[in-house]
């Protein structure tokens, strides 16, 4: 008998072990599974939690967004959907929902709304517009937004491509960027596609099936109060494998909307069912006459009589051409006021850009505008758009001839092409009557000169060693480029402080190509004409005028000595910036040359190089002087600088009768702009390439 009920009781325990994982997991699938439908919302206020501006309303209509400008809406269903299995494995759902859109007007509305899976069951901090109610621009994109949104746009997203239309259905993942976009249409039959727009004001039925296994998406949209549904969806089983790194334990279903600050529009829900668990579950399907009446549509237009239509058409047609022929002789004649019929030389030209875009970017050339003067015309600040990086500097010059404009053309050609991150960048040119009108890279944070002076002077900041000896071998590199990188040897004639603007990272761009001559490689210079600015021209540039490399290494080398000095290379005429250091770096103590104001806060090493380096490019024979790509070795440590020899400096001429051998044009250097004064000569018109 004891040995029967130890039988019977072992028999018992096995049948609990065998039904408590049955009941497991039927308690599992029980949880993970959530039906339900809305015919309308009124009564059921508590199921469906809305924020913002999303209400139901007392006619049973859930409205997510009215029209009013740059508000956001959203309404979920008050419980999680569990979407995943045992696995972990996003499961099937289904949903299907009527909706309807009324614009503010029949050409005027958006944004648009979405029906989404979030992690939460609002989106709290998100915006209006192209953000749909649902993410914002910091996180638009985040993989930690966990949300899969089926967009519904009205309007061309800001992240669209050109060609693709704003009434469009969208697939997204974190991002208002959609993966996967289609055009509203749907199928009447196998051959015949239909379109229609989402927010024409009518009732709009859209069906939603996710299968899991295949982790595949079929969408459905069409009129409701078509006939008939459609044969095939618009999306046909497309793969989504991203949604199961969203779908997370807990989810929420439901939407969300926005409208803009021009477009705007009413986002109404009139039913809505879903289902999810199961192998093959089925959202019930929603019957028209069930629902609640739609919202009347206030943004439709009355119809009117074709025939008056047609007449109105002609009239308008006939005013048209009338006021078309009137403004093409108003333009015309103020075309030709303005100097905008183009000659042939110019037609071809790069870069030429029109004087009324250059009139509106500086609001007529403003005076407030202005950010510089100087040399032989007017820099003005322009803006293209409200963006920071799309600001220009326009210079207005008043050249001597047309000829002038002809040749200095010519020039503009060659030099647009040069590009390099320590030059100022030509964007292009226009010819407005005698005007003529350069367009450079506008660089807010002013010249070397006004780092090394002005600001000092106003506010006591001086610019630290780091900062002046990486500007001088920026510089060193953007010299290198002309005279040995680039197609054709480019001779810069005014290499100075205010002819280069410093980047708020410290590089220097070096500007002002006025003065600047090209030539072929292995030709020689022909120019006759001295220019440049006192204190940094080459002395040989006195006895021949004749430019070359070696004159721009000798402006350098000033330059380089100004900039470690904090000194300017001359005075009323008895001091010279080159002679001082010279006679410093003779007696064997060359630091006492180094700017006072950095006081110790300097490299002493790099110092007695920059400045050694300084003299050896000032040196008076040209052919002593070392190249750009030598000065670039030495600053950089890659060779060691000679020691400068006792013919360094005049042996029979003196400083006095400097001034008085110039012939041609020589800059001031008065200009105090943030602005390279981007100066211009013009004193022959023989070519580019033989100089003038």
């Amino acid at each position: 008998m004891g040995a029967a009920i130890s039988m019977v009781s072992l028999l018992f325990m096995f049948f609990l072990l065998l039904t408590i994982p049955v009941r497991a997991q039927r308690t599992r699938t029980e949880t993970s599974t959530t039906d339900f439908i809305f015919k309308g919302f009124t009564g059921n206020e508590t199921e469906i939690q809305t924020a913002e501006t999303a209400r139901i309303k007392p006619d049973g209509l859930l409205r997510l967004t009215d029209r009013n400008p740059n508000v956001t809406g959203t309404a979920f269903y008050h419980k999680p959907v569990r979407l995943l299995d045992q696995n972990s494995t996003v499961g099937s759902f289904s949903t299907s929902f009527v909706f309807v859109i009324i614009p503010t007007s029949s050409s005027n509305g958006g944004f648009g709304f979405t029906f989404t899976l979030s992690p939460t069951p609002n989106r709290t901090g998100a915006e209006s517009a192209q953000y749909l109610g649902l993410l914002n621009k910091d996180n638009d994109g985040d993989p930690r937004n966990h949300v899969f949104a089926v967009e519904f746009d009205t309007v061309q997203g800001f992240n669209d491509v050109v060609d693709r239309t704003g009434n469009h259905i969208g697939l997204n993942f974190n991002d208002l960027t959609s993966e996967f976009q289609e055009p509203v249409i749907y199928y009447a039959n196998h051959d015949r596609k239909e379109d229609f727009t989402l927010q024409s004001g009518e009732p709009i039925q859209a069906l939603l099936d996710y299968d899991g296994p295949t982790q595949t998406l079929n969408f459905t949209v069409y009129p409701a109060e078509s006939k008939s549904k459609p044969v095939r969806p618009l999306i046909l089983r497309r793969p989504v494998p991203k949604l199961s790194e969203i779908v997370q334990e807990e989810m929420y279903v439901g939407f969300t909307a926005a409208t803009g600050k021009d477009q705007s529009s009413a986002h109404y829900v009139m039913g809505w069912s879903f289902s999810s668990g199961g192998e093959h579950p089925l959202a019930q399907p929603l019957n028209l006459s069930e629902l609640p009446r739609a919202p009347p549509n206030t943004a439709k237009k009355g119809k009117y009589n074709p025939q008056v239509l047609s007449l109105i058409v002609a009239l308008s047609g006939v005013t048209l051409i009338l006021l078309a022929l009137l403004f093409f002789f108003v333009v015309y004649k103020k075309r030709l006021q303005e100097g905008e019929i183009l000659e042939d030389w110019e037609i071809n030209h790069p870069h030429r850009l029109r004087y009324k875009d250059l009139y509106a970017a500086t609001e007529g050339f403003k005076e407030y505008r202005i950010i510089g003067t100087g040399g032989f015309g007017t820099v003005y600040r322009g803006s293209i758009s409200t963006s920071s990086s799309d600001q220009i500097a326009v210079k207005k010059i008043t050249p001597n001839s047309m000829q002038g404009v002809r040749e200095f053309v010519a020039e503009i050609e060659s030099l647009g092409r040069l590009r390099h991150k320590n030059l100022v960048n030509l964007q292009g040119w226009c010819k407005h009557k005698n005007d003529l009108l350069l367009i450079y890279d506008y660089i807010p944070n002013g010249s070397l000169d006004s780092l090394l002076y002005s600001k000092p002077r106003q506010s006591g900041a001086v610019l630290s060693w780091n900062a002046r000896f990486q500007i001088a071998k920026g510089i060193a590199s953007g010299l290198l480029y002309l005279h040995e990188e680039w197609e054709k040897i480019v001779i810069h004639r005014d290499v100075k402080p205010s002819n280069v603007l410093i980047e708020s990272n410290m590089n220097p761009r070096l500007g002002d190509f006025g003065l600047a001559r090209l030539y072929e490689r292995g030709s020689q210079s022909h120019t006759t004409v001295v220019v440049g600015t006192i204190g940094y021209m080459a002395p040989e540039l006195t006895r021949n005028g004749n430019s070359s490399s070696a004159s721009d290494v000798y402006a350098f080398g000033v330059l380089l000595l100004e900039i470690v000095s904090g000194r300017r290379p001359t005075d009323s005429g008895t001091f010279f910036l080159a002679d001082w250091v010279m006679e410093l770096y003779a007696s064997g103590e060359i630091l006492p040359a180094v700017d006072p104001r950095l006081g110790s806060a300097y490299d002493g090493g790099e110092a007695k190089l920059a400045l050694s380096v300084g003299l050896l490019c000032c040196h008076q024979r040209p052919a002593s002087r070392p190249s750009m790509r030598t000065v670039l070795r030495y600053m950089n440590g890659d060779e060691d600088v000679p020691e400068i020899d006792d013919h360094w400096g005049y042996s029979d001429s003196s400083r006095s009768d400097f001034g008085s051998k110039f012939e041609g044009y020589v800059s001031s250097d008065k200009a105090s702009s943030s602005v390279a004064s981007f100066s211009v000569t013009r004193n022959s018109s023989s070519s580019v390439i033989s100089g003038r």
